[in-house]
């Protein structure tokens, strides 16, 4: 009986010592993140701006973490591809993905099926950057002011249209007619360098451009900018007002683009994620190819991404609500 006594204590001493080792290891493991390669699934195809701005923090990144980081390029579908199979990666910090507008915002605001809820399948790391768009003129236009198109278009029989390009560009033309309670009929183009040529022209009065696209036209004059869609001015651009210093409280519209986990990820591999994120967008060489695309880096936690997403939803589903807009 005695013997018996003995063997048992041993056994649940060794169990306990077992556990203790057993827990004490995983902890190691696991403070040793990341132990290998971190797969990067981009939703934009090679060569574009997204993709040229990953490529360049990749190395920076690399250095920080200590592991190489593979990016995976699945675009189509307006990102929606690679937002699927980011949503449907195992959710132990050893893929990320950077995720945009589009995919996460507008897309959902719009009414379009998409195979992932962007509030709850994603576990939001950082917001990277935002790249503001501007409504322009030809540049002989008599109109100079946002103040000018909407005395025009008032007046009526002014047969102002705006020309835009992808779903954020039109949404951006949506929502300068719901904060300025007008009914300007909207044209689409197969992207924004057509609008430009068209601005250039004078084949339209008023168009949604980006920075990259109309760089050339903004800087010879013949396409001129009345506004700003982002919150504040852009540094490139110091005397263009934005919306709101227009006269427009609140408007803002941008093209984000921000970086994302499958939902579940360990607390500890979000923070060396974003802590390291954090840091590259911070380095000057990051900042500078920010700016030469027309973006300015967005820096936030990722409580402060998360409610930022859900923030543009709001915004985007108001606005197609009341242009009609919604896909049936």
């Amino acid at each position: 009986m005695a013997m018996a006594l003995v063997l048992a204590r041993r056994l649940l001493l060794a169990a306990v010592l077992a556990s203790v080792g057993t827990a004490s290891f995983s902890t190691a493991a696991f403070s040793a993140y990341p132990d290998r390669p971190i797969r990067w699934i981009l939703s934009h195809p090679p060569g574009g701006s997204a993709d040229v701005i990953a490529r360049l923090m990749q190395p920076k990144l690399e250095k920080i973490l200590g592991q190489p980081l593979i990016i995976e390029n699945r675009a189509g579908a307006g990102g929606i591809i690679a937002m699927d199979a980011l949503s449907k990666s195992k959710p132990d910090g050893y893929t990320i993905g950077m995720g945009a507008s589009g995919s996460l915002a507008t897309s959902p605001a719009l009414g379009e099926t998409v195979p992932y809820d962007p509030l709850k399948s994603f576990q939001p790391i950082a917001a990277v950057s935002g790249q503001p768009f501007m409504l322009a003129v030809p540049g002989d236009s008599p109109i100079k002011t946002i103040g000018d198109v909407i005395d025009l278009e008032k007046r009526g029989n002014s047969k102002l249209t705006i020309g835009h390009g992808g779903a954020i560009m039109h949404l951006t033309a949506a929502l300068f007619n719901y904060a300025t309670g007008l009914n300007i009929t909207l044209v689409t183009y197969k992207g924004t360098g057509p609008v430009v040529t068209d601005l250039l022209g004078a084949h339209i009065p008023l168009g949604i451009i980006d920075i990259p696209s109309a760089e050339a036209a903004l800087s010879s004059g013949k396409v001129r900018a009345l506004a700003i869609s982002s919150s504040q001015r852009f540094e490139g651009l110091p005397d263009l007002p934005t919306f709101q210093e227009a006269g427009l409280k609140d408007f803002e519209a941008i093209g984000f683009l921000g970086m994302l986990a499958p939902a579940g990820v360990p607390p500890d591999a979000l923070a060396t994620i974003h802590r390291a994120f954090a840091t590259v967008l911070r380095d000057p060489e990051v900042l500078a190819r920010f700016k030469s695309f027309g973006s300015r880096p967005m820096t936030t936690d990722s409580k402060e991404f998360g409610d930022f997403i859900a923030s543009e939803i709001r915004k985007w589903t108001a606005v197609v609500e009341a242009a009609h807009l919604r896909q049936k």
